[in-house]
């Protein structure tokens, strides 16, 4: 038998868990740990197997490529220091080192992975923000650089990916929303081409369509990751000759500000607009009406994201091997901010310069 990842396989465990329990790293149950080490003994696995495949000759580190953008800057550190936290769980008993890689904001992502990639900084790479096509994921397979993806692609060779279920996220807001009699749903992607935005709103389609809901481009808004972006996006939704009655966010701190702009209008979230937002309680949750959002352990995400590139390194010399491909599920945690359609339509005032745009 060989690797790590087909004796996790055999126990039902993940490679994180293996690994500790091989290394005698604290952290593991007794019970687990004689599992591991019975199933080791029994298939013929020996424990230093691991560190070979591991160390793959030069860092013994991992890099995580993340953009520096405004957007990401002012807003990003929440997400990925909940995903980094669940990454280094599984590295650092293996022995390996996280380092962040973070893309400066005028600096093309291609350029700037192809230096880091030419000089062997690393032994594996996390990539994060893809885009429907994105160069990135071939410019690593052909340097034959593990790595990993935070997010889907479009690009044809299949590659490592963890992403969230935004599928069953779509699908569980609009019906929820629908049977409480809503049918001018709208929702917010973000701006550019991350394939999140585009998995999101594919999603979106296919859960209206269940309901017999005609598709309006013009409810569906790009929005940014900022505050100020659930402000602008109140008038732009109520001002409509046929507005929506209800909104679905993609991004959690959207809600803070069109929170604070219907109260402005005098209308009220739940009542006069109905909202279901996104992950993040830390942001949201001296909203009221409570937010009606879905939640995600970030730590479980880089728990997932590291296990799948831990494979990939594992894997690294044996032809044929499949790269792993999974979705974390989000949990639905009612709030009260998406009651029903109001019956008096009091919510038209003079709306402010709309400056989010149809998507």
């Amino acid at each position: 038998m060989r690797g790590i990842s087909k004796l996790a396989h055999e126990l039902g465990l993940s490679t994180g868990t293996v690994s500790r329990a091989l290394n005698d790293v604290p952290g593991v149950h007794q019970n687990t740990r004689r599992r591991v080490l019975e199933a080791a003994q029994r298939l013929g696995y020996e424990p230093n197997q691991a560190a070979r495949n591991l160390a793959l000759g030069q860092t013994r580190s991992i890099g995580f490529m993340i953009d520096l953008d405004p957007d990401t800057a002012a807003n990003g550190d929440n997400f990925f220091m909940g995903v980094f936290d669940g990454v280094q769980s599984i590295l650092t008993p293996l022995g390996l080192d996280l380092f962040v890689l973070p893309c400066p904001s005028k600096q093309h992502r291609f350029a700037y992975l192809d230096r880091l990639v030419a000089r062997r900084l690393v032994d594996g790479m996390l990539l994060s923000g893809t885009e429907q096509h994105d160069p990135r994921i071939e410019l690593l397979q052909e340097a034959g650089l593990p790595f990993a993806a935070l997010g889907r692609s479009e690009t044809e060779a299949p590659f490592a990916w963890v992403d969230l279920d935004f599928e069953a996220v779509a699908e569980a807001a609009v019906d929820r929303l629908v049977s409480q009699g809503h049918r001018r749903i709208a929702v917010t992607v973000p701006f550019g081409e991350l394939n999140f935005g585009l998995v999101f709103k594919a999603a979106y389609r296919k859960a209206l369509k269940k309901h017999k809901i005609a598709y309006d481009p013009e409810i569906v808004f790009q929005s940014g990751f900022g505050d100020e972006d659930g402000y602008f996006l109140v008038d732009a939704m109520l001002d409509r000759p046929d507005p929506a009655t209800a909104i679905v966010l993609i991004f959690e701190a959207a809600a803070i500000g069109m929170y604070r702009r219907l109260e402005e209008r005098n209308l009220r979230p739940g009542t006069d607009l109905a909202i279901v937002g996104f992950r993040d309680e830390a942001i949201v949750r001296h909203l009221r009406p409570r937010l009606t959002r879905f939640e995600v352990s970030l730590r479980e995400v880089g728990i997932a994201l590291a296990n799948v590139l831990v494979d990939q390194i594992n894997a690294k010399d044996q032809a044929g091997h499949t790269p792993a491909q999974s979705k974390v599920p989000m949990t639905l945690l009612p709030g009260e901010s998406d009651g029903p359609p109001a019956k008096n339509d009091r919510r038209r005032s003079h709306s402010l310069p709309e400056t989010s745009r149809s998507a």
